[in-house]
């Protein structure tokens, strides 16, 4: 009963986070891009080198979270710390003036990413934690991935308004920042207040053998690589979202953010009709069937150019897409806390927050990619932010919005159909893990 008191909390300070991610992925790029003395290939080798050191904090702040023996917590001290440090940073980075250079963006966003990180990681990590239950940690990731949804529309609608109103994207970021330093202050402290961190001990196995538990966990692997190619898959036609609206749409800004809201608007929606239509298969399966589904429905944006038509055609792709958006992020998420227990099964000692950080550090240093490889070829291709271009441009943005992911997340389903972790072997690894307590408590 206690449990289902904190979900609310609990799955509610993903909203600021979320309303923080979008703009960082879609909307300051671009906007960075448009500086005088910056262009798409500077931004984004900026951004690649931000998200490189931000990949190395993931695996260092779980494994510390892991180790801390503090009374409040193992996990609830860095989401503290991080508060301030994301507040800070995240003003500095969407109120830039106009003079900002390519260092100021490259140092905001990288205390931008740590501060992130330091409350996302042991955030996430405790969701795995508060149950061992193969369905509800489902469940729990979902709470966490509708609120997510719902931040990301209010990433959406708020700089979009603002925008309109003040007519310039630079109020509607400046509105997202203000929306930050209010919003996550009062959900860090109601989260805090609220949600119990699950009983756990400091893991006290030693480096030798951590790295022996973790090379000998086979499904750890295969779901690693399986989330660095979707990670990539997902990141390419986020990073280049408003590129596409824009240059290959001919499409306003404005009418970006109408795509958008339709499209996470069917990620709510969606949810709950994908998770009844896997109620009794095992997480892997429905996974794949929904990266198939998205990969249909998204090869067809290589049909689409410059006409009525293709406004309408997209529109239906965002509703059809986006129905599989929170399921495809809530049941990865879940699979995540299961393959910890063939760690906790063959030895570990509550190790969560090293296996998100490692998951944490696939996810970025699959976007790190896309993103430094998608702007610099966009570049190379003739592309320019903000002007008229050429077929080949509008050609490779295309490719690299719609054709290459769907080839990546084909690659992730053929990979992931077998996957050997289903509701039989967690069950096997619960009633082993339960004989472990049981006889190291008679001890």
């Amino acid at each position: 009963m206690k449990q289902q008191r904190a979900l609310i909390p609990y799955g509610l300070l993903g909203l600021p986070l979320a309303a923080l991610g979008l703009p960082l992925t879609v909307f300051l790029p671009p906007f960075y891009s448009e500086m005088p003395g910056l262009n798409t290939g500077i931004v984004g080798l900026m951004i690649f080198g931000a998200r490189l050191f931000d990949v190395l904090t993931d695996p260092a702040i779980g494994t510390l979270s892991d180790r801390t023996g503090l009374k409040i917590g193992r996990r609830r001290p860095y989401i503290a710390l991080g508060i301030p440090i994301l507040m800070l940073s995240a003003w500095f980075l969407f109120v830039p003036g106009q003079s900002a250079t390519a260092l100021y963006l490259l140092v905001w966003s990288m205390l931008a990413y740590f501060g992130w990180t330091l409350i996302y990681l042991p955030y996430t990590t405790m969701g795995a934690e508060m149950s061992a239950d193969y369905d509800e940690r489902t469940r729990i990731t979902a709470w966490r991935e509708g609120f997510f949804v719902l931040g990301t529309m209010v990433a959406i609608m708020v700089p979009a308004g603002v925008s309109k109103i003040a007519g310039g994207q630079e109020a509607g970021l400046k509105a997202i920042a203000v929306f930050l330093l209010v919003a996550l202050p009062i959900c860090g402290i109601l989260f805090l207040w609220r949600v119990p961190e699950p009983a756990g001990k400091r893991s006290r196995v030693k480096w030798a053998e951590s790295v022996k538990l973790l090379i000998a966990n086979a499904p750890f692997r295969r779901l690693l690589i399986a989330y660095l190619l979707n990670g990539a898959a997902n990141g390419l036609p986020a990073a280049l979202f408003l590129f596409f609206v824009t240059g290959v749409l001919g499409a306003s800004q404005a009418t970006a953010g109408i795509f958008l809201g339709i499209y996470f608007l069917s990620a709510v929606l969606g949810l709950p009709v994908w998770f009844w239509i896997g109620r009794n298969w095992s997480k892997h399966r429905l996974w794949c069937a929904s990266m198939l589904w998205v990969a249909f429905v998204f090869i067809f944006t290589m049909t689409l150019a410059d006409n009525t038509y293709s406004l309408v055609a997209y529109t239906l792709i965002c509703i059809l897409g986006g129905s599989c958006l929170g399921v495809d992020q809530a049941t990865a998420a879940s699979i995540q806390a299961d393959v910890i227990d063939e760690d906790t099964a063959a030895g570990g000692d509550g190790r969560a927050g090293l296996y998100f950080g490692l998951w944490g550090m696939a996810t970025k240093l699959a976007f790190a990619v896309a993103l430094g490889i998608a702007y610099p070829v966009l570049w190379l291709a003739g592309f320019n932010a903000g002007q008229d271009n050429d077929a080949t441009a509008l050609w490779t943005l295309a490719a690299l919005y719609g054709l290459l992911p769907v080839a990546v997340k084909l690659g992730v389903v053929a990979f992931m159909w077998n996957f050997p972790l289903d509701r039989a072997r967690h069950a096997e690894l619960q009633e082993r893990i339960g004989r472990a307590n049981a006889a190291a408590g008679q001890t």
